[in-house]
């Protein structure tokens, strides 16, 4: 193979200066992009929670993508009808927190509202509930090649409810799954990681809850990208999520109705969720 590729890059320094070959490539205006996945660890001891989005603008295909400069930002909880600002860690850094309480994320309804060059971008959500990771061990199992790495998990799935979980396996490796086949059963799946995951190295795993149209959200991006995929990077092709262009809005307290008021074309990528999540760590033996 290396052979190969030498001879093929010899041939095209022989042959670069002959032709010039217009390459179209994936074009798309310039959106903005928002990272809003706030997770809720109701384990900790303290109250206090730091809500944080994270925003860009996305370019052209090979441009590169930079952080944003928002007018405004804010929550809303629409039970309590209290609304909290969120400011920039530092200028220029598209990171914007608010040190606000988890009763305030996870009770009501939450409305995320940004202004960003002229227009005006919403989202809404609830607070979804997850359940924790009831045993994370490492297998012995493989794959293919023979070094992957197996990770065993189980949950236990709360019966009478519909349940989606998202599981973030560290190093940008994500996986979703809903509860169909195993209502209110224990579930346990082998993941498996590839050889560059060695002996010695500590695995973060989280098990997030998620509902409908956020779970769909990340299988799109997941299969898109072919399991790699962060829920808000850039994915290859466009991924429209729960955020809405509402410039010409002037309710937004019901962002489910709006297909006829929305701007379509001139949405943000990015998704706006609130989710329990439980973590755990293994060491790779």
């Amino acid at each position: 193979m290396k052979k190969l590729i030498y001879i093929l890059c010899m041939f095209l320094i022989f042959t670069a200066c002959e032709d010039v070959i217009d390459v179209d490539v994936p074009t798309d205006k310039s959106r903005l992009t928002v990272d809003a996945l706030m997770r809720i660890d109701t384990t900790q001891a303290s109250s206090t929670y730091y809500a944080e989005v994270k925003v860009s603008a996305s370019s052209n295909f090979f441009e590169s993508i930079e952080p944003a400069e928002l007018e405004q930002i804010s929550i809303t909880n629409l039970e309590t009808e209290e609304t909290i600002a969120l400011f920039e860690t530092f200028i220029g850094s598209g990171v914007y927190q608010s040190q606000t309480t988890i009763d305030f994320m996870t009770s009501g309804e939450l409305v995320l509202y940004m202004e960003y060059e002229d227009s005006k971008y919403a989202a809404r959500t609830t607070y979804v509930p997850s359940v924790p990771i009831r045993k994370l061990v490492q297998g012995d199992a493989t794959l293919f090649s023979g070094e992957e790495t197996e990770i065993i998990v189980a949950f236990d799935d709360q019966p009478n409810r519909t349940d989606f979980y998202l599981f973030d396996f560290d190093f940008n490796e994500y996986l979703v799954t809903e509860d169909t086949f195993y209502p209110g059963s224990t579930f346990e799946f082998s993941y498996f990681y590839d050889d560059d995951v060695k002996d010695g190295m500590e695995i973060d795993i989280s098990i997030i809850g998620v509902d409908r149209s956020f779970y769909n959200y990340m299988n799109q991006l997941i299969v898109q990208s072919g399991g790699d995929q962060g829920p808000f990077q850039t994915p290859s092709a466009t991924v429209q999520g729960n955020i809405f262009n509402v410039t010409d809005v002037e309710d937004l307290s019901d962002l489910d109705n709006l297909a006829d008021v929305v701007d379509q074309e001139n949405f943000a990528l990015g998704y706006f969720a609130v989710c329990q999540t439980f973590d755990k760590s293994i060491t790779i033996e």
